[in-house]
């Protein structure tokens, strides 16, 4: 596969339990023990998926991914947490992480969620090279959208989105004016089932709302349609 995933977790018995079951997948692995080192080797080493555990010493899993993001390091980060906690998961999920999984979990488990974001990773990819030239950008009135830059813009203002804000806002605006559920929007956008907890779609639509719309009460872009799902529009 040629792809190599970087594993940062305090615990020997998960790094190397993942480290083996990651290169029997045919990956290539690199790991670290702490939030620093992990944070360094993500910005010096050309890895395709962190795998980044929350609770980490030096620098905690959260702030690892809010500054990788904040360095404009966009490698897919899967989230593990020992905490069954809402707020954590989607916090970590608001600073940019792709994915989460609550410990404990099975190696296969970890492998196939790895490939599902490699994978949803590289069509993503493709599709833009694909449509570079023939879609440069999608306009809705304020709103600009750079498919191969992957920026968006207000009102001439740059956006500043996590990639997974981004590629909600994209799958919104090629599909304007169309009714889209939470689980459509999951499947397309995270490419796999969450197990129903939609609550991940409501918590990136508020943040697309807060940076797009004036009155995030009363939007007039992202409208949600109830009882269905979300649908963006012009305004009128």
């Amino acid at each position: 596969m040629g792809k190599k995933i970087l594993v940062v977790d305090d615990e020997q018995s998960i790094l190397t339990l993942l480290e083996y079951n990651l290169k029997q997948a045919g990956y290539e692995v690199i790991t670290a023990m702490d939030g620093e080192t992990g944070k360094n080797l993500a910005i010096s080493e050309k890895t395709d998926l962190i795998v980044l555990d929350l609770m980490l010493p030096k620098m905690d899993g959260i702030e690892v991914c809010k500054e990788l993001r904040q360095e404009k390091v966009m490698t897919p980060i899967l989230m593990l947490t020992a905490k069954d906690d809402e707020f954590d998961k989607v916090l970590g999920l608001e600073l940019g992480a792709d994915d989460y999984m609550t410990k404990p979990f099975s190696p296969r488990e970890v492998v196939a969620r790895v490939k599902a974001i490699l994978r949803r990773t590289q069509i993503l990819s493709e599709s833009m090279e694909e449509g570079a030239d023939e879609l440069e950008y999608i306009q809705i009135v304020g709103l600009k959208i750079f498919p191969d830059q992957y920026e968006a813009y207000f009102e001439d203002e740059l956006l500043e989105l996590t990639p997974k804000e981004f590629e909600l806002l994209l799958y919104l605006a090629k599909n304007k004016g169309r009714v889209l559920t939470r689980d459509q929007l999951l499947s397309a956008v995270w490419n796999y089932d969450f197990a129903g907890d939609t609550r991940i779609v409501d918590v990136h639509i508020s943040h697309l709302r807060e940076k797009i719309e004036a009155d995030t009460k009363k939007p007039i872009y992202i409208k949600t349609i109830r009882g269905l799902g979300y649908k963006l529009e012009e305004p009128k």
